[in-house]
């Protein structure tokens, strides 16, 4: 029976057998399919690294929110991953440790975080990933010599114009306090947030240079 082209791409012969046994061969995998995995792994991975940041030692304070490496975790996925999968991985995150797993600072997770006063500073961390991501493509855009200080600016603005003010308003809600007390305890993570946001930086460069495919909106 005569074959027709699509035969022909499904089968292979092998011309060193006798009978010439036609070999089957699997389609290649669709590139939007791979591309998907990829993407999920990277959720996944980041979701990961964002709870192993938040799991180290944290520095209390007086106001009950300690001073802990999540934010760096959430700059880092953000500016790494982009504003969309870096939403989700810290959305992930935050699904997951309200969901009961303790992921959150000092091993702690469940509904009963969103009581105390930490509840702006960790709902707004997917938000502020997504806002590092996107200033963080605008800095990997520039010319290399400018990169790394755009992605430190990056890391800041998306901490002070997303984490400090969602933060600032939970210390209200929670603590009873006014805006301007609430300012004065947000204060005290600032010079923590610049160090952590210079880090941010330098190991965002670091794994694009190791993996430049990871940002696809990289020039």
């Amino acid at each position: 029976m005569p074959t027709s082209p699509a035969d022909d791409s499904a089968t292979r012969t092998d011309p060193s057998a006798p009978d010439a046994v036609p070999l089957l061969t699997e389609p290649p995998v669709p590139r939007a399919a791979r591309r998907a995995s990829t993407d999920v792994a990277l959720v996944a991975t980041f979701a990961a690294f964002v709870a192993a940041c938040a799991l180290v030692p944290a520095i209390p304070t007086g106001s009950g929110v300690p001073i802990t490496l999540q934010t760096f975790g959430v700059v880092v996925a953000g500016l790494v991953l982009g504003a969309r999968r870096g939403f989700l991985a810290v959305a992930l995150y935050l699904v997951v440790g309200l969901a009961g797993v303790p992921v959150f600072a000092e091993m702690t997770g469940g509904l009963g975080v969103l009581g105390k006063p930490s509840v702006g500073y960790l709902l707004a961390f997917p938000l502020a990933a997504a806002a590092a991501g996107w200033l963080g493509g605008l800095a990997l855009r520039a010319r290399p010599v400018w990169r790394y200080p755009l992605l430190v600016a990056a890391g800041l603005g998306s901490s002070f114009l997303v984490t400090h003010p969602a933060g600032v308003l939970g210390l209200m809600a929670r603590l009873g306090v006014t805006a301007r007390e609430a300012l004065a305890i947000d204060v005290v993570y600032w010079p923590g947030d610049v160090v952590k946001n210079l880090l941010a930086a330098g190991v965002t460069l670091a794994v694009l240079r190791a993996f430049p495919d990871l940002r696809r909106d990289r020039r």
